[in-house]
């Protein structure tokens, strides 16, 4: 039998909230460097860089398409296509939709669908996995893969097996378990026959859409519709709005693999973690002799299984005396936890959001398609921001109701538009937009543009903005 390409399906939705507050809604930890200087997003798209492997099919929201652009060129990664879809619909919509997008070029089109907020240290090793599960793919089964356990944990789901199996072996799966309380997780680990539910699954596209049509018929019409009706925009391709809203918000799991025959498993061996939550980042980066992790500008002192993290270099952490804890600083806010209590995360979270905390949703550095901006400081009837604009970005053509600015380039040549004035602002120069005054700012040259922001006037919310013409084709 020949081999096919297999097309990872790489899926960049959620919020990750338990790991608040370096991941929040406007920037979850797919995107975010917790493991490493790349992003668990970018760790996963070179994971799947290699011999046998298509170009990845990216499947995200809306609110995300910019920033998967930047870190795939980061990568300098092409990818096959960037799939966006319209609203969250959940694991179902967004693998069928993959499925349907590819069977159009191919009805024997392998995909691997993978979460893109996994750590998987050993890309070899998890390859060899992959590539252990092709055969019965080929063949038209449904290939999940599970995580041999190493200990009886409560925080995931299992998969059991028909017969104990050796990594890298696939074997029938007999059933899903749904996350169990400590006594039956221990009862799991001991079998021999259940591994951890990893949520990654390989199978060709015409037995995914198969398996839809026996089990979730209701769904295949509107997909169908949305890939149909998709459109290209700015190299990316939007889902069908209208018949995507129709979809059902359902896990691939509920949705068709709990309810399908013939299922294949395969155990794998090697490190693994869904990375869902601070004891584990702590887990996975490796405590020193007093299980300590120090990250970013964070140091210890007789500290014991204690996690210290800054993600700012304004913010530096000191940890004297603590056991067990868990302390995150990030320029607007602080997380201090017992490491026993990190699950509980999620609930502050939305405690944040009820008491209408900006913290809770909103990261402090707000990501662009130009490039990125973030608030230094905010008073009354004043703010100060830092802007960057990557080569060849360009803000829209605007102006502002209640606001006028003064900017200041501190790196790079930026073109400046105020008016029907057109001038090159250089290093150490500034320029006066009064308010209410059509400008725009652009970077035409090949290193980034550094700009501090001074903001007068009465009003200086985001919203208070008027587009003209816009690159990005934004409202």
């Amino acid at each position: 039998m020949t081999e096919l390409m297999i097309t990872p399906v790489i899926l960049c939705g959620g919020a990750g909230t338990r790991l608040w507050p370096v991941s929040r809604k406007s920037y979850p930890k797919q995107f975010s460097p917790l493991m490493g200087q790349s992003s668990l997003f970018q760790q996963t798209v070179s994971r799947v860089q290699a011999d046998g492997f298509a170009r990845p099919l990216i499947v995200t929201g809306d609110q995300f398409r910019f920033i998967v652009v930047e870190q795939l060129a980061q990568n300098r990664v092409d990818p096959a296509a960037i799939l966006v879809e319209p609203s969250a619909r959940n694991t179902a919509a967004a693998i069928l939709s993959a499925a349907l997008w590819l069977a159009a070029r191919d009805t024997n089109a392998l995909l691997l669908v993978l979460p893109s907020d996994h750590v998987i240290p050993d890309d070899a090793e998890f390859r060899k996995a992959v590539q252990a599960g092709r055969p019965a793919a080929q063949a038209g089964q449904i290939v999940t893969f599970g995580i041999t356990p190493t200990r009886a944990e409560t925080g995931y789901g299992y998969l059991e097996l028909d017969v104990p199996s050796a990594p890298n072996t696939p074997v029938a799966l007999r059933s899903f378990v749904e996350k169990p309380d400590a006594a039956t997780a221990q009862i799991l680990l001991e079998s021999g026959r259940h591994l951890w539910n990893a949520g990654i699954f390989l199978a060709s596209a015409k037995s995914l859409i198969a398996a839809f049509a026996d089990h979730a018929p209701d769904m295949l019409p509107d997909a169908q519709a949305a890939v149909d009706g998709a459109v290209a925009d700015l190299g990316l391709t939007r889902l069908a709005s209208a018949p995507w809203e129709r979809l059902r918000d359902i896990s691939v799991d509920y949705a068709i693999m709990e309810h399908a025959k013939g299922l294949m498993a395969v155990p794998y061996a090697g490190r693994w973690s869904d990375l869902g939550g601070w004891e584990a980042v702590w887990l996975e980066s490796g405590p020193d002799a007093s299980g300590n992790v120090t990250t970013g500008g964070a140091i210890q002192m007789d500290c014991t299984d204690t996690l210290l993290r800054s993600d700012s270099d304004r913010m530096a952490v000191v940890g004297i005396g603590l056991s067990n804890m868990i302390v995150v600083a990030m320029p607007d806010a602080v997380l201090v936890a017992d490491k026993s209590r990190a699950q509980d995360v999620k609930a502050a979270v939305e405690a944040l959001k009820s008491a209408g905390t900006i913290q809770a949703t909103e990261f402090p550095r707000d990501h662009r398609p130009w490039g990125w901006f973030e608030s230094l400081t905010l008073g009354t009837r004043f703010q100060v921001k830092r802007i960057c604009v990557k080569p060849g970005g360009a803000l829209s053509l605007q102006s502002h109701h209640h606001r006028a600015e003064h900017w200041i380039v501190v790196e790079g040549t930026a073109r400046v538009t105020i008016g029907d004035t057109v001038r090159l602002l250089s290093e150490n120069e500034s320029v006066y937009v009064p308010l209410g005054a059509v400008h725009r700012l652009e970077n035409p040259g090949k290193v980034p543009v550094m700009m501090i922001e001074v903001q007068t006037g009465t009003y200086l919310g985001e919203d208070d903005i008027q587009r003209y013409d816009d690159i990005y084709a934004r409202s």
